[in-house]
Protein backbone atom coordinates (compact mmCIF):
# COMPACT_ATOMS: atom_id res chain seq x y z
CA UNK A 1 0.00 0.00 0.00
CA UNK A 2 1.41 3.62 -0.89
CA UNK A 3 2.04 5.76 2.57
CA UNK A 4 -0.95 8.26 3.02
CA UNK A 5 1.36 10.46 5.41
CA UNK A 6 4.82 11.34 4.88
CA UNK A 7 6.15 13.09 8.32
CA UNK A 8 8.89 15.69 7.71
CA UNK A 9 10.08 16.84 11.65
CA UNK A 10 13.46 15.90 13.34
CA UNK A 11 13.44 13.19 16.27
CA UNK A 12 11.97 14.82 19.30
CA UNK A 13 9.05 16.93 17.72
CA UNK A 14 6.81 14.76 19.21
CA UNK A 15 6.83 12.19 16.73
CA UNK A 16 6.39 9.12 18.89
CA UNK A 17 2.85 10.96 19.87
CA UNK A 18 2.15 11.66 16.42
CA UNK A 19 2.39 8.03 15.16
CA UNK A 20 0.03 6.50 18.15
CA UNK A 21 -2.10 9.51 17.22
CA UNK A 22 -2.10 8.19 12.91
CA UNK A 23 -2.77 5.01 14.60
CA UNK A 24 -5.69 5.84 16.49
CA UNK A 25 -6.64 7.46 13.17
CA UNK A 26 -6.75 4.46 11.81
CA UNK A 27 -4.04 5.62 9.39
CA UNK A 28 -1.22 2.84 10.98
CA UNK A 29 1.02 1.19 10.92
CA UNK A 30 3.13 4.31 11.02
CA UNK A 31 6.89 3.98 10.56
CA UNK A 32 8.65 5.11 13.28
CA UNK A 33 12.91 4.79 13.95
CA UNK A 34 10.98 1.86 16.74
CA UNK A 35 10.46 -0.17 13.97
CA UNK A 36 14.06 -0.84 13.54
CA UNK A 37 14.64 -1.47 17.03
CA UNK A 38 11.97 -3.76 17.25
CA UNK A 39 12.81 -5.50 13.94
CA UNK A 40 16.30 -6.87 12.13
CA UNK A 41 14.84 -6.73 8.98
CA UNK A 42 14.17 -3.31 8.85
CA UNK A 43 17.45 -2.03 9.56
CA UNK A 44 19.15 -4.11 7.06
CA UNK A 45 16.21 -2.70 4.33
CA UNK A 46 17.24 0.87 5.94
CA UNK A 47 21.11 -0.12 5.48
CA UNK A 48 20.49 -1.08 1.79
CA UNK A 49 18.33 2.59 1.62
CA UNK A 50 21.96 4.42 2.69
CA UNK A 51 24.02 2.35 -0.08
CA UNK A 52 21.07 3.31 -2.88
CA UNK A 53 20.98 6.11 -5.52
CA UNK A 54 17.19 4.82 -6.05
CA UNK A 55 14.94 3.07 -4.47
CA UNK A 56 11.51 1.22 -4.86
CA UNK A 57 10.00 3.30 -1.56
CA UNK A 58 6.68 1.31 -2.01
CA UNK A 59 9.08 -1.58 -0.60
CA UNK A 60 10.68 0.31 1.75
CA UNK A 61 7.45 1.79 3.29
CA UNK A 62 5.27 -1.84 2.52
CA UNK A 63 3.25 -2.71 5.51
CA UNK A 64 2.77 1.11 6.38
CA UNK A 65 0.05 3.60 5.68
CA UNK A 66 1.52 6.72 7.39
CA UNK A 67 5.76 7.13 8.30
CA UNK A 68 7.32 9.67 11.09
CA UNK A 69 10.72 10.56 12.49
CA UNK A 70 13.79 8.86 10.97
CA UNK A 71 14.21 7.69 9.29
CA UNK A 72 11.91 8.11 7.15
CA UNK A 73 12.32 11.72 7.73
CA UNK A 74 15.84 11.69 6.53
CA UNK A 75 14.61 10.93 2.69
CA UNK A 76 11.16 13.17 2.78
CA UNK A 77 12.55 15.29 -0.40
CA UNK A 78 12.15 11.80 -2.11
CA UNK A 79 9.03 10.29 -0.92
CA UNK A 80 7.12 13.00 -1.48
CA UNK A 81 7.87 12.38 -5.17
CA UNK A 82 7.22 8.64 -4.92
CA UNK A 83 4.14 9.25 -3.03
CA UNK A 84 2.13 11.87 -4.66
CA UNK A 85 -1.06 11.92 -3.36
CA UNK A 86 0.18 11.52 0.45
CA UNK A 87 -0.24 14.60 2.72
CA UNK A 88 2.41 15.78 4.20
CA UNK A 89 2.69 16.29 8.52
CA UNK A 90 4.92 18.79 9.70
CA UNK A 91 6.22 18.25 13.50
CA UNK A 92 7.79 21.10 15.13
CA UNK A 93 8.76 22.62 18.45
CA UNK A 94 10.54 25.81 19.59
CA UNK A 95 14.40 25.51 18.15
CA UNK A 96 15.70 25.86 21.82
CA UNK A 97 13.11 23.75 23.12
CA UNK A 98 14.18 21.17 20.62
CA UNK A 99 17.29 21.24 21.13
CA UNK A 100 17.53 20.45 24.73
CA UNK A 101 15.37 17.44 24.05
CA UNK A 102 17.66 16.48 21.16
CA UNK A 103 21.22 16.99 23.09
CA UNK A 104 19.96 14.91 25.78
CA UNK A 105 18.59 11.76 24.05
CA UNK A 106 19.21 10.92 20.37
CA UNK A 107 22.39 12.87 20.46
CA UNK A 108 23.83 11.53 23.53
CA UNK A 109 22.52 8.21 22.12
CA UNK A 110 24.33 8.62 18.70
CA UNK A 111 27.57 9.81 20.68
CA UNK A 112 27.77 7.08 23.31
CA UNK A 113 26.33 3.80 21.22
CA UNK A 114 29.51 1.98 21.70
CA UNK A 115 28.98 1.60 25.67
CA UNK A 116 25.06 1.91 25.58
CA UNK A 117 24.57 -1.21 23.26
CA UNK A 118 27.21 -3.32 23.49
CA UNK A 119 24.88 -5.64 25.84
CA UNK A 120 21.97 -4.96 23.06
CA UNK A 121 21.27 -7.36 19.44
CA UNK A 122 23.70 -6.79 17.00
CA UNK A 123 21.23 -5.04 14.79
CA UNK A 124 20.59 -2.61 17.05
CA UNK A 125 25.04 -1.98 17.01
CA UNK A 126 23.74 -1.86 13.37
CA UNK A 127 21.79 1.25 13.57
CA UNK A 128 24.41 3.27 15.20
CA UNK A 129 27.50 2.09 13.02
CA UNK A 130 25.65 1.59 9.59
CA UNK A 131 23.62 4.43 9.68
CA UNK A 132 25.65 7.27 10.90
CA UNK A 133 26.59 8.55 7.52
CA UNK A 134 23.27 8.41 6.68
CA UNK A 135 21.81 10.22 9.24
CA UNK A 136 24.40 11.90 11.54
CA UNK A 137 26.63 13.13 8.88
CA UNK A 138 24.48 13.96 5.70
CA UNK A 139 21.88 15.66 8.25
CA UNK A 140 24.64 17.58 9.91
CA UNK A 141 27.53 17.58 8.60
CA UNK A 142 29.32 15.06 11.42
CA UNK A 143 28.48 14.75 14.95
CA UNK A 144 27.30 18.25 15.47
CA UNK A 145 27.24 20.90 18.76
CA UNK A 146 24.28 23.22 18.93
CA UNK A 147 25.20 25.39 16.66
CA UNK A 148 25.11 22.72 13.54
CA UNK A 149 22.18 21.05 15.05
CA UNK A 150 20.15 23.96 15.14
CA UNK A 151 21.44 25.04 11.76
CA UNK A 152 19.97 21.72 9.76
CA UNK A 153 17.12 22.16 11.93
CA UNK A 154 15.94 25.82 10.69
CA UNK A 155 17.62 24.44 7.07
CA UNK A 156 14.66 21.00 7.18
CA UNK A 157 12.00 23.13 8.81
CA UNK A 158 12.57 25.97 5.74
CA UNK A 159 12.72 23.42 3.01
CA UNK A 160 9.42 22.17 4.09
CA UNK A 161 7.63 24.99 3.77
CA UNK A 162 9.09 25.89 0.23
CA UNK A 163 9.26 22.45 -1.47
CA UNK A 164 5.98 21.25 0.19
CA UNK A 165 2.31 23.07 -1.53
CA UNK A 166 0.52 24.83 1.40
CA UNK A 167 -2.27 22.64 0.47
CA UNK A 168 -1.08 19.51 1.23
CA UNK A 169 0.91 20.00 4.06
CA UNK A 170 0.11 20.65 7.83
CA UNK A 171 2.75 21.89 10.18
CA UNK A 172 1.97 20.50 14.03
CA UNK A 173 3.23 19.88 17.19
CA UNK A 174 1.18 17.38 19.86
CA UNK A 175 0.38 20.02 21.92
CA UNK A 176 -1.98 21.43 19.43
CA UNK A 177 -4.26 18.33 20.00
CA UNK A 178 -7.03 16.37 17.84
CA UNK A 179 -8.58 19.32 16.15
CA UNK A 180 -6.08 20.60 13.19
CA UNK A 181 -4.53 17.04 12.42
CA UNK A 182 -8.10 15.61 12.39
CA UNK A 183 -9.64 18.89 10.18
CA UNK A 184 -6.35 18.19 7.72
CA UNK A 185 -6.88 14.83 7.61
CA UNK A 186 -10.31 14.74 7.21
CA UNK A 187 -11.90 12.17 9.71
CA UNK A 188 -14.11 12.60 13.09
CA UNK A 189 -12.09 13.72 16.14
CA UNK A 190 -11.72 10.60 18.49
CA UNK A 191 -13.39 10.45 21.61
CA UNK A 192 -10.07 10.29 23.75
CA UNK A 193 -7.21 11.88 24.72
CA UNK A 194 -4.77 12.83 22.60
CA UNK A 195 -1.60 10.26 22.95
CA UNK A 196 1.43 11.67 25.11
CA UNK A 197 4.52 9.92 24.84
CA UNK A 198 8.20 9.55 24.80
CA UNK A 199 9.17 11.79 27.34
CA UNK A 200 13.00 11.91 28.35
CA UNK A 201 12.39 9.09 31.13
CA UNK A 202 10.17 6.75 28.60
CA UNK A 203 13.53 7.31 26.12
CA UNK A 204 15.87 6.32 28.23
CA UNK A 205 13.68 3.08 29.39
CA UNK A 206 14.99 1.49 26.11
CA UNK A 207 18.71 1.14 27.22
CA UNK A 208 20.41 0.33 30.54
CA UNK A 209 21.32 4.16 31.75
CA UNK A 210 21.53 7.07 30.85
CA UNK A 211 25.19 8.49 30.75
CA UNK A 212 26.59 10.77 32.71
CA UNK A 213 26.58 14.82 30.88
Amino acid sequence: MPLKIIGTGMSRTGTLSTKMALEALGLGPCHHMMELFANPTQVERWVDVARCDTTAWETVFEGYASQVDFPGGRVWQQTIHAFPNAKVLHTERPEEEWWASFSKTVLKVWANHESLTQNMPQHIKDIFVKLTPFYIDDTFGGMPDKEMALTAYRRNNRLVRELVPADRLLVFTPSDGWGPLCTFLQVPVPDAPFPRSNGRDEFWDNFEEEPAD
